[in-house]
């Protein structure tokens, strides 16, 4: 069975910073380019950031500058570094594999984790 888990968030206070991951299990993702999503309460899934198949990295406007993606493909693995944090950064974060598209579109992307909870208290 195909699966993305993330897992490392939580509650941080506004500034603070924390790192999601990612985690492929059933198959390997080295060779995909993968994304990050986050949803707040009421509103759209929305694009963060993702990380191509060569290593470059395009980000929402929103965290440019703060947060960060990588990936370790001996692990399988995709990370979100999040410094900086801001209330309105509150949401659950998701993972998912880019299949082509546009970027910003979840339509374009597969294999979702379930999710990990951001909250960042003001």
């Amino acid at each position: 069975q195909v699966q993305l888990v993330e897992s490392g968030g939580g509650l941080v206070q506004a500034g603070g910073s924390l790192r999601l991951s990612c985690a492929a299990s059933g198959r390997t993702f080295s060779s995909r380019p993968m994304g990050w999503f986050r949803q707040a309460p009421g509103k759209e899934r929305e694009f963060v950031a993702i990380i191509w198949s060569g290593g470059g990295t395009t980000y929402a406007d929103s965290v440019k500058d703060r947060f960060t993606i990588s990936r370790d493909n001996a692990k399988d693995t995709v990370y979100l570094q999040m410094n900086s944090l801001k209330p309105e950064d509150t949401a659950v974060y998701s993972c998912a594999a880019h299949r082509g598209g546009s970027f910003i579109a979840t339509t374009s992307y597969e294999y979702w984790g379930q999710g990990t909870q951001v909250t960042v208290s003001s």
